[in-house]
């Protein structure tokens, strides 16, 4: 319900900014446009304290010559957690507003492009001068100090974990797939466990693969083909993404399977093969050679498979 709630906020606050003179909109010292919805039964934020937000930041183009895009959200992932300062600085920026929150409080910011443009001298990439930025945000939360925001994104953690574990399991019971949990969270489908020396700590492994995306299987990169050398990497040496390094462990030398990855054992909050944070993966997978790791750096060693950038 969370995430429609949100998702519905967001698309009121497109609607309310549908119009170019911003009606209704209040603005900074440094024109930042916002509007702060509130039922004003809460006390406003004081410095020192943080807030915990779920946001959401579309793309707009004034010429409506692009579709709007979702640049960033919480619904992906986890809520974001703010401090406050009211020593603002006139930085045309979202923290310009967040000393006037209340827990509860939603609220509504637009950053043009242009104004950007004047304020920093230059434009990130992504803009064009006849774009803007709308961030919506949600208060669902007042914290007094760090170790309490810590003991919170600790549990959101969990429950972020706990979904995309049940994205995979969802996943393995629709197609009838069998597959090995381990402790850490890897999910592994052993179709040949192997016969040689086991993947262990310390070891240098050679691998053939194929990554996919999740849940529709597309091909995001492979060394499966002739020509192409297995990717090599030493067990234990956090030179691979968490899953690989947790999930190969099952198999020995000429081991053969499928490694179904929930985010948390991938690249995480960082974007993926499929260019978005908090991925599943999928890596088809054979343990092509286990040896002794060599005497040089593991510097010199190739570091996690990742999607070639284009």
């Amino acid at each position: 319900m969370k995430k429609n709630h949100s998702l519905l906020f967001a698309m009121a606050a497109i609607l309310l900014l549908g119009s170019c003179n911003n009606q209704g909109l209040k603005k900074t010292k440094s024109g930042l446009s916002y509007k702060i919805i509130s039922d004003k039964k809460n006390p406003v934020v004081k410095k020192g304290q943080f807030i915990k937000i779920t946001f959401s930041q579309v793309l707009q183009d004034f010429t409506k010559k692009k579709k709007d895009s979702v640049m960033m959200s919480s619904d992906m992932g986890l809520p974001a957690y703010v401090p406050i300062d009211t020593a603002v600085q006139d930085n045309y920026s979202p923290s310009e507003i967040f000393h006037l929150l209340r827990k509860g409080d939603s609220a509504v910011v637009v950053m043009r492009a242009d104004s950007i443009e004047s304020k920093y001298k230059r434009l990130p990439p992504f803009l064009s001068k006849k774009d803007r930025l709308v961030l919506t945000l949600k208060v669902l939360d007042v914290f007094d100090n760090e170790d309490a925001v810590q003991k919170d994104r600790t549990v959101e953690v969990d429950k972020l974990h706990a979904k995309q574990s049940k994205e995979i399991e969802n996943y393995l019971a629709k197609n009838n797939i069998q597959a090995t949990k381990t402790e850490k969270g890897t999910y592994v489908k052993i179709d040949n466990p192997g016969d040689g020396s086991a993947v262990d700590s310390g070891k240098l492994v050679s691998v053939i693969y194929t990554g996919k995306l999740f849940p529709s299987g597309k091909i995001f990169e492979s060394n499966d083909s002739q020509g192409k050398e297995p990717i090599k990497f030493v067990v234990g040496k956090r030179t691979i993404i968490p899953g690989w390094d947790d999930g190969l462990r099952l198999f020995k030398k000429g081991g053969k399977g499928t490694l179904y990855l929930p985010a948390f054992m991938a690249y995480d909050a960082d974007p993926g093969p499929g260019r978005t944070q908090y991925e599943n993966l999928i890596f088809d997978v054979q343990v092509v050679d286990v040896a002794d790791a060599p005497a040089e750096k593991p510097d010199s060693l190739r570091k996690m498979p990742a999607p070639r950038r284009k």
